[in-house]
């Protein structure tokens, strides 16, 4: 007979810590990079996040929703990082004005 898991680790902590990931990494991109090179560095930057979203969730060890989990960060993930590259140029466009 199997028994379950007595107290699963709470898997949303491993999700909001790729949201977090990605926008720290997608501001420090936006300050650093100059204007041309933002969307290629995101771009990169998101191909990251992706590889992170799936490491952590198989840091957790399980498998009973997993593409969910994954998902969730990615989708959190790329809006997270939109919204910073939206701000961004909306800045660098209210500046050539």
């Amino acid at each position: 007979m199997v028994e379950p898991a007595l107290a699963p680790r709470n898997a949303f902590h491993g999700v909001v810590a790729v949201w977090a990931a990605s926008l720290i990494v997608a501001v420090v991109l936006g300050l650093v990079l100059p204007e041309g090179d933002r969307v290629t560095g995101l771009l990169i930057a998101f191909g990251g996040v992706i590889l992170l979203a799936f490491a952590v969730q198989l840091g957790y060890g399980r498998a009973q929703g997993f593409i969910v989990r994954v998902a969730g960060s990615v989708a959190g993930a790329l809006i997270v990082m939109g919204l910073v590259s939206a701000a961004f140029g909306l800045s660098a466009l209210a500046a050539a004005l």
